[in-house]
C-alpha cells in the first residue's frame, strides 16, 4: 500500500481488480477545499488510457512488477518462448501480450519482460533495432535521398517505409516504437 503522495510515473496501481500503470501525475493544492493528485492512467493489458483524480492522502495499492532482462528463443505458434538471462528459466509469453513488438522480435534478441505474479504483462524492446531487407522494389536511376518512400519487407516479415535508394540485402535501422526507417545499420 501508498498514499497518493508516493505517486510517481511508471508506477503500477492495483485498481479494483486491475493493473494501471501512472502515466503522468499532478499534485493540485487549490485555495479553496482539499489538495487532490490528478493522474493519468494507462491499463497495462489493454492499453486503455483514463484520468483519475484522488484526494491527497488516500491509500492506493501498488502492484509488484517485476522486469527482467530476457532473450527471445523462438515462436511457438501464436506464443513465444522466452529465456530468462540469469536463471536461464524459459517462459511462454502469449502473442495478444508481445503484440506489434512481433514485428521487430528476433531470434536471440534481448527484450525486457514484465511479469505480475508469474504473468507477463508486457514486453519492451530496445528503442530500435537492425534488421535485413528481403525484398523491395529496385530503385529507378535518379533516385535520390530526399525523393520519397517505397515499402521494403525486412527478415522478421514486417513492412518498413525505406527511401528509394535502399536494396534488398542491406541492413537497415528501424525504430520499434512506430516502425520508422531511422538509417542504413
Amino acid at each position: 500500500m501508498a498514499t497518493t503522495n508516493d505517486l510517481k510515473n511508471g508506477l503500477v496501481l492495483n485498481l479494483d481488480g486491475e493493473l494501471w500503470a501512472v502515466v503522468e501525475f499532478q499534485h493540485v493544492k487549490p485555495g479553496k477545499g482539499g489538495a487532490f493528485v490528478r493522474t493519468t492512467l494507462k491499463n497495462v493489458l489493454s492499453g486503455k488510457v483514463v484520468d483519475k483524480t484522488f484526494n491527497a492522502g488516500t491509500k492506493v495499492e501498488t502492484a509488484t512488477v517485476d522486469k527482467r532482462t530476457m532473450q527471445y528463443l523462438y515462436a511457438d505458434g501464436e506464443d513465444f518462448v522466452f529465456m530468462d538471462l540469469e536463471t536461464f528459466d524459459q517462459i511462454t509469453v502469449m502473442g495478444g501480450v508481445v503484440g506489434e513488438a512481433a514485428n521487430y522480435l528476433l531470434p536471440e534478441a534481448e527484450a525486457t519482460v514484465a511479469t505480475h505474479e508469474g504473468v507477463p504483462l508486457y514486453i519492451e524492446l530496445p528503442t530500435s533495432v537492425v534488421l535485413e531487407v528481403t525484398y523491395t522494389e529496385p530503385g529507378l536511376q535518379g533516385d535520390r535521398s530526399t525523393g520519397g518512400n517505397k515499402p521494403a519487407t525486412v527478415e522478421t516479415g514486417a513492412t518498413v517505409g525505406v527511401p528509394l535508394f535502399i536494396t534488398t540485402g542491406e541492413k537497415i535501422k528501424v525504430d520499434t516504437r512506430d516502425g520508422r526507417y531511422l538509417g542504413r545499420a
